[in-house]
C-alpha cells in the first residue's frame, strides 16, 4: 500500500486540493480539478489548452510562482500550486468590486467630512 501512495501527487489548483497520478501534466490535472479553462481571452471567454504540445500558448498558468508556464510540458509534483489566470481574474474582478463598495463608501465619508469642514468653516 506504501507503493501505491508513493506515485500519487498531492497539488493545489486555484485553492483546491488536487491529487493525481505520478506522471499526469498539470493540463491534464486542471481537467481533473474541473478548472474552467486557463484563462480568458481578451473577449472575456475561457481558454484551455488546446494543441497538447506546446505551440498554441493557450495552457499558460503560474506554477510554484512563475508565470506563464505551459500546463501542457509540465509534469505534476509533490506540493506544487497552480494558479490559472481565469481563477486569478475571477479573484481580480470579486477583490475590485469589494474595493469600489470601500471606495465608494470612503468618498461618502469624505464629502460628509469636507461638508463638515466647510459649514464650520474650520479645516
Amino acid at each position: 500500500m506504501a507503493d501505491a501512495d508513493a506515485t500519487r501527487f498531492h497539488l493545489t489548483i486555484d485553492g483546491r486540493s488536487v491529487e493525481v497520478e505520478a506522471g499526469t501534466i498539470v493540463a491534464a490535472a486542471l481537467v481533473m480539478a474541473g478548472a474552467n479553462g486557463t484563462r480568458t481571452s481578451v473577449s472575456g471567454q475561457p481558454r484551455a489548452a488546446l494543441c497538447g504540445m506546446g505551440v498554441c500558448q493557450e495552457c499558460r498558468v503560474t506554477i510554484d510562482g512563475r508565470a506563464h508556464t505551459l500546463a501542457c510540458q509540465t509534469l505534476c509534483r509533490e506540493g506544487q500550486v497552480v494558479c490559472t489566470a481565469a481563477a486569478a481574474a475571477t479573484g481580480a474582478a470579486n477583490a475590485t468590486n469589494a474595493t469600489n463598495a470601500t471606495n465608494a463608501t470612503g468618498a461618502a465619508t469624505v464629502t460628509s467630512a469636507t461638508a463638515t469642514t466647510t459649514t464650520t468653516g474650520k479645516r
